[in-house]
């Protein structure tokens, strides 16, 4: 995963960052990440690269992250999972690219760009069924 260069790159980032480390949770521990996990996640990720986003608007990121990854999960076999979540982790290394993250990178973008409003927080939370 390239380094973000915008603030929408960020916010399109930190998704994709925050889908890895829920479908690397859910298929380790059988758990998911609650949205105030995946909010401080977002801030010490940030606070490490000396940067910030107000609280509305990582609750927001946490909840389209949230969306995402359970999507995911409810498309894919237990190994197709667990095989993504693994390439996820390993592209946050900017050394490590592969087809499937960029496709996923692009679908961070686009549930980003559906949903671009912190005030749809509730909406993100909402698993699709």
């Amino acid at each position: 995963m390239q380094a973000p260069a915008t603030d929408r790159g960020m916010n399109i980032a930190l998704i994709y960052a925050l889908v890895a480390e829920r479908l690397s949770a859910f298929y380790e521990f059988d758990q998911w990440l609650t949205q105030a996990q995946g909010t401080s996640l977002s801030a010490e990720w940030l606070a490490r690269n000396q940067r910030s986003l107000p609280l509305d608007t990582r609750k927001h990121l946490s909840g389209l992250s949230d969306q995402l990854a359970r999507q995911i999960a409810g498309t894919l076999s237990r190994e197709a999972g667990l095989y993504i979540a693994h390439e996820m982790m390993e592209s946050l290394d900017p050394n490590h690219q592969s087809d499937i993250t960029q496709t996923l990178m692009m679908e961070c973008e686009q549930i980003l760009d559906v949903n671009p409003e912190a005030g749809n927080v509730t909406n993100g939370e909402q698993s699709i069924q």
